[in-house]
């Protein structure tokens, strides 16, 4: 027993020392993203002792901790933050850690970046905060928490809906969808906060035949 726990022991050394060895034909910088997106912890902490930049960008843009969120690998992200790599850090298409974890309902890392200074007026290519695309694609619980993080609820992206709207006009009409139009009207969203053409949530709601939406609209005012 005692054999099996040293070479185990030996092989997670050699792992660590072929990381940061130049020997094995890639940068640490390029080694450092390799981690990020399908390694563990030790990896990226061994490869940051090397000298490793956890702020180093990719052809895209990305950092090795944007490149953690994009596979929501929690264990290479916290690592990352933990060594101080920035939150808020966008890539060409303006997405960082802390938006696509919002978009994508990437739960755990999303708290993560938001004990970690992350930016609630930051907005993506489209000109919409985090809580924005959280609402359309159905993801409750991040939608909660971007709400009692204190992300605006009224905020208008560039096609000049609210995360209300985008609930209404992208969403299901299901439990989900369902779930958010309540969570943000709760938040003191403005159900009367009509999109470009003038269309207001509980019109959107009523043309698609939401009637669960509708009903907590007309409880909350809307017109």
């Amino acid at each position: 027993m005692l054999w099996k726990r040293l070479s185990i022991h030996g092989v997670a050394a050699a792992l660590l020392a072929w990381l940061s060895s130049p020997a094995n034909g890639a940068s640490l910088d390029a080694r450092l993203r390799a981690a990020a997106e399908r390694g563990t912890a030790a990896e990226i902490r061994a490869l940051i002792s090397q000298g490793a930049d956890i702020e180093a960008r990719d052809a895209a843009g990305a950092t090795p901790l944007l490149a953690a969120t994009h596979r929501n690998n929690v264990d290479a992200a916290r690592a990352l933050i933990e060594a101080g790599a920035d939150v808020n850090a966008k890539d060409k298409i303006n997405d960082s850690p802390y938006l696509y974890a919002g978009a994508r309902g990437h739960d755990e890392i999303l708290r993560m970046t938001l004990a970690h200074g992350a930016d609630l007026k930051s907005t993506n290519r489209y000109g919409g905060t985090a809580l924005i695309p959280a609402a359309e694609r159905g993801h409750v619980e991040t939608v909660r928490t971007l709400i009692e993080a204190g992300v605006d609820v009224n905020h208008v992206n560039n096609l000049h809906w609210t995360a209300l709207l985008e609930a209404i006009i992208l969403g299901t009409g299901g439990a989900r969808h369902t779930d958010i139009v309540r969570l943000l009207v709760d938040a003191h969203a403005d159900v009367n906060l009509a999109d470009g053409n003038g269309v207001t949530p509980l019109q959107h709601a009523r043309q698609r035949g939401f009637t669960a939406i509708e009903r907590i609209l007309l409880q909350a005012g809307a017109r």
